[in-house]
């Protein structure tokens, strides 16, 4: 059998993004920590990167640690996450997730997961309050752990979903599933990293969830929805 050709599309994709916005540049060491990702994964819902980081660091900065975030009051939480989309339900997630992890390893710590594979490393994060499938990858992925796990959000998802590579209407749990066979081999972790950002950069600015600017988008080629939308202009 040959390769499934959507490998190549994500190959050819990769190199049109890249040519259209540049490198991402690398993240910072303190950014990947397992535990601040975590944390800037459980309180950024709906909010810009920049919001969610800031945030996070102020909490750690606040408390000292993530056990002094963990025993910290809801309400005093949620007034340092007012930049945050929904402060109040962040605020309770977060608490509740860090109370969690230190229920269950005596500590806010990560480091056990460094010697699972990374599927049941994401098992066990999926099983804490308020994380879901792009938490546990991001975790996995942009972390020290620098496991292949690609970060989906609903960019990400959406354009998937319209190039045809994940099935339509599939959630972030199915579109990981779908599409983590397919990516290109030699992909490291800081490549999947990389390409997730530059496919939230075109969602950002040409496939829009309304009126996407199908004509100047650097993918248009390979896919489906875009190419059936320029045909029938």
């Amino acid at each position: 059998m040959g390769s499934d050709p959507r490998t190549e599309i994500l190959r050819r994709t990769q190199d049109a993004l890249v040519e259209r916005f540049g490198h991402i540049e690398p993240r910072p060491a303190y950014q990947r920590d397992p535990m601040w990702v975590l944390v800037q994964g459980v309180i950024g819902a709906q909010t810009k990167s920049a919001l969610s980081n800031a945030n996070t660091d102020a909490l750690l900065a606040r408390h000292g640690s993530w056990e002094g975030v963990a025993a910290a009051d809801v309400g005093e939480l949620a007034g340092m996450l007012q930049t945050a989309s929904f402060p109040e339900q962040s605020a309770r997630r977060l608490k509740a997730c860090l109370s969690e992890i230190i229920a269950q390893r005596g500590a806010a710590d990560l480091r056990h997961l460094s010697n699972l594979p990374t599927d049941a490393a994401m098992a066990w994060l999926e099983s804490l309050p308020g994380v879901g499938r792009k938490i546990a990858a991001g975790v996995m992925n942009v972390s020290i752990f620098d496991r292949r796990a690609m970060v989906i959000d609903g960019h990400h998802r959406r354009i998937m979903q319209r190039m045809g590579i994940v099935p339509a209407r599939a959630d972030t749990a199915r579109t990981f599933d779908a599409l983590m066979p397919v990516v290109p081999e030699e992909w490291t972790a800081a490549v999947m990293d990389e390409h997730h950002l530059l496919l939230k950069k075109l969602g950002q600015n040409y496939c829009r969830p309304r009126a996407p600017q199908c004509e100047g988008c650097p993918v248009l080629r390979d896919c489906r929805t875009g190419t059936a939308a320029v045909a029938e202009r």
